[in-house]
């Protein structure tokens, strides 16, 4: 049944719908004719035997007319055959003096078994005692089957031409019907081997046609998340260059300047070493430019920290984000930093880290600047499917969130691009409300670990 087409399968069910009906109608009509028989012969059957009765009486009510059976016998040779009735007349010793003849009516028809059982009613027999002999009447529905048949016969042939021609009338109109199914299939295998260009044409048939809608939206759709999804992949390759430009440019800021600066630095203090008693205002010169070069070598680590943390690649993404935390803290004292870690964090992998520390940092930021915040809440936790999970709640005036222009929020849209890259889920929800007013960031990424 799996591999039959639409067009068969409705077809089939056509045709054993009609065969059904043909069937029930077939055995109501057996069921009438087997009644109609039945009647008909037991009808002939009371009037034969009455006009026998009669003839008997009459020969007993006039003995001139001779003995019974006698009187009978010629009466029978007269009468010749009855419909639906055999008889026989016997004499007081046994032997025939009269057996009718058998029905010709129709006798070129000859009726098969199964409906000759079917309406055949059951034979009744009727016996008369008169004098020097026996009569016997014996029901014979044989001619009455046989035309029955004959009849039958005629609703066959009409029925199996109606039934030729209903499947044949189905089998067009279906095929014409369904001829739109064959359309839709072509485009959705097209979708399927990538191929977002194609449309389907308006139907007559409304079912058809809503299809064709649905698939052409579909179609519409799919092609714009295929773009969304280009757009999201190269946003992470832009993402992934511009760290990899940050951790160069934070080393060749270590590398090339921080020699020079601590070069300055030693040479500056060998001056004023050396000034110190004889040349004082070199000297303090010489102090100044250590003061200087230390305030440009504590700049630039706060750059390279910017640019990218140093304990990322060293201590893992578990240390710095404490670090991230201390710095935040000590910068904001009146900011509360909670900062919660579970979990193997220490396997999940460059990208992950870097994305996830992106969006921490982005996240503080975000309440430094906009939130009015006493508490932030910081929650990440790797669970055993390598699944991981970040919240980030604060105790801020909150926002709407449905008003909320993204485009001009990179902040909040960032981080939502962060996430959609790694195949994540982002969500933020957002409280007015004295009671519960605050923003929380919930951060699913699937698969993490060893990402």
């Amino acid at each position: 049944m799996d591999g039959m087409s639409l067009r068969f399968r409705l077809n089939l069910l056509v045709t054993m719908l009609s065969l059904a009906f043909m069937l029930a109608v077939g055995w109501v009509l057996v069921i009438d004719t087997r009644i109609s028989i039945r009647e008909r012969v037991e009808a002939a059957t009371r009037v034969t035997v009455q006009l026998l009765d009669t003839v008997i009486v009459s020969s007993a009510m006039n003995p001139s007319f001779g003995p019974t059976h006698l009187v009978m016998q010629e009466f029978l040779r007269s009468l010749g055959y009855v419909r639906s009735s055999h008889i026989e007349l016997y004499d007081h010793a046994g032997n025939p003096l009269y057996i009718s003849p058998e029905s010709t009516f129709k006798s070129d028809v000859v009726p098969p078994q199964w409906f000759v059982k079917l309406v055949e009613p059951q034979k009744e027999s009727v016996q008369r005692r008169i004098h020097y002999g026996t009569l016997i009447v014996t029901s014979s529905p044989g001619g009455s089957v046989r035309e029955a048949w004959s009849g039958f016969q005629q609703l066959i042939l009409i029925g199996v031409g109606f039934f030729v021609t209903l499947n044949l009338m189905v089998y067009a109109l279906l095929s014409h019907a369904l001829r739109p199914v064959r359309h839709i299939l072509n485009a959705i295998n097209s979708v399927e081997q990538g191929d977002l260009t194609v449309k389907l044409p308006d139907f007559k048939l409304p079912e058809f046609d809503k299809i064709g809608h649905s698939l052409n939206r579909m179609v519409v759709s799919l092609d714009a998340e295929r773009q969304l999804e280009e757009n999201r992949q190269l946003t992470h390759l832009i993402q992934k260059h511009i760290e990899d430009e940050r951790r160069s440019l934070a080393r060749e800021l270590h590398d090339e300047l921080g020699q020079y600066v601590t070069a300055i630095k030693t040479f500056a203090v060998a001056i004023a070493n050396k000034t110190k008693e004889k040349a004082p205002d070199v000297e303090a010169s010489a102090q100044t430019i250590v003061a200087a070069a230390n305030h440009i070598y504590d700049g630039m680590h706060n750059i390279i920290r910017q640019l990218r943390p140093g304990s990322l690649d060293n201590l893992g993404l578990s240390e710095t984000l404490r670090d991230l935390v201390n710095t935040c803290q000590s910068q904001h004292p009146n900011l509360a930093i909670d900062l919660d870690l579970s979990g193997n964090l220490n396997q999940l992998g460059e990208n992950i880290n870097i994305n996830v520390f992106r969006i921490v940092q982005e996240s503080i930021n975000n309440v430094v600047k906009h939130a009015d915040a006493k508490r932030v809440h910081i929650q990440l936790h790797a669970n055993q499917q390598g699944d991981l999970a970040l919240t980030i709640q604060d105790d801020g005036k909150g926002m709407e969130v449905s008003q909320v222009d993204q485009s001009n929020h990179f902040g909040l849209l960032g981080m939502r691009e962060r996430v959609q890259a790694l195949h994540g889920q982002f969500n933020i929800v957002s409280s007015l409300q004295k009671k519960s007013r605050g923003t929380t960031i919930s951060i699913v990424i699937p698969k993490a670990l060893n990402t």
